[in-house]
């Protein structure tokens, strides 16, 4: 089983998180809860992965993030 990482933000308003996967296209969602957004994202990637073309190897590699201070 391959494994991807996520990168989650919450809102500060609404309090709702956002995830989204960055090497897989259109693998994001958003939920009241840190346990439903997982639920989600792991429903997302499923869907992405099954409308693919190519192989699960040959996507992106996600490498991390880096905070930029402006």
């Amino acid at each position: 089983m391959k494994t991807f990482m996520a990168y989650i933000e919450r809102d500060t308003e609404t309090g709702s998180y956002f995830g989204i996967i960055p090497s897989v296209p259109g693998a994001y969602t958003q939920a009241e809860t840190l346990e439903e957004l997982q639920a989600n994202l792991k429903e997302v990637l499923e869907l992405c992965l099954e409308e693919l073309d190519e192989p699960v190897d040959d996507l992106p590699e996600f490498i991390g993030t880096m905070v930029i201070g402006a």
